[in-house]
């Protein structure tokens, strides 16, 4: 397969689909969505895989999230073309009847902790940081995050997580249910490798069964909130709090989005 923005191959009944734009530390954007999307459809389609692994080129990070040049130019119309784009993405991931592990190494925020929440398992470097980042930029992770957050990480840890975009070690995110396990850098590779040979070893179809299973109680609450919500933030692309964010982080300062709230008044 063609791909610019990925990279993926497929063997011993393992897909492996790395997130290849190391230069922005793997942040996507639209063609990235799109490529992720062909290759899930190529993995899941594919009766020799039984296993995809998620990862990112380089050492800096998994994904950092949207790639803020593209969100800079978004106006309500285009972040609704955004929104089905990313539906596409999290559909095939939730529903494909295989596991996805995601290896992650350095940043997994925004956007990135997004997918990461769309995986079965996974398994982190302890050299990595997890959270989400949308408040900073005027934005809100309405794809996953504000739907799935809670059911990883409890209510009140996905609440702090969300309003304060705090970013978190591997170890915390391990301490609070985020991600399965931690592990040194140079074991990172092999410990996924002894995972997806442990899934392997089992019954496809009890597997298949499991995962779709697994995921049919909290996709129902998924599906029926994402619509409504998508709208609402397609609805903010080009408003003066979110340009403020998306200026502010572009020019390496920090948003004044105090000068949006109004006074009380009697």
């Amino acid at each position: 397969m063609d791909f610019q923005d990925i990279l993926y191959e497929a063997h011993d009944g393992v897909a492996t689909i790395t997130i290849n734009r190391p230069a922005v530390r793997n942040a996507v954007r639209p063609r990235t969505y799109e490529e992720l999307t062909k290759a899930m459809h190529a993995a899941a389609d594919d009766t020799s895989v039984g296993v995809v692994v998620l990862t990112g080129a380089g050492d800096k990070a998994f994904c950092s999230g949207g790639d803020i040049q593209d969100q800079q130019a978004r106006v309500p119309e285009v972040g609704r073309k955004h929104m089905r784009r990313l539906f596409a993405l999290s559909s095939v991931m939730r529903s494909m009847d295989k596991p996805i592990v995601a290896k992650v190494r350095g940043y997994c925020v925004g956007g990135g902790n997004e997918i990461n929440l769309f995986c079965d398992l996974t398994i982190a470097s302890d050299d990595s940081k997890f959270g989400q980042t949308g408040p900073k930029v005027g934005s809100v992770p309405i794809w996953g995050a504000c739907q799935l957050l809670a059911r990883f990480v409890g209510e009140r840890k996905a609440r702090e997580m969300l309003y304060t975009c705090r970013l978190y070690s591997a170890h915390e995110a391990e301490e609070m249910g985020l991600i399965n396990r931690v592990v040194k850098p140079e074991d990172l590779d092999s410990t996924v490798f002894s995972l997806c040979q442990d899934i392997l070893d089992k019954s496809p179809q009890s597997v298949r069964i499991a995962k779709l299973a697994l995921n049919a109680g909290s996709d129902q609450e998924f599906y029926s909130s994402f619509f409504p919500t998508s709208e609402l933030l397609a609805s903010i692309y080009g408003n003066p709090e979110n340009m403020e964010g998306i200026t502010a982080f572009l020019e390496k300062r920090k948003p004044d989005f105090r000068k949006y709230r109004k006074p009380l008044t009697d």
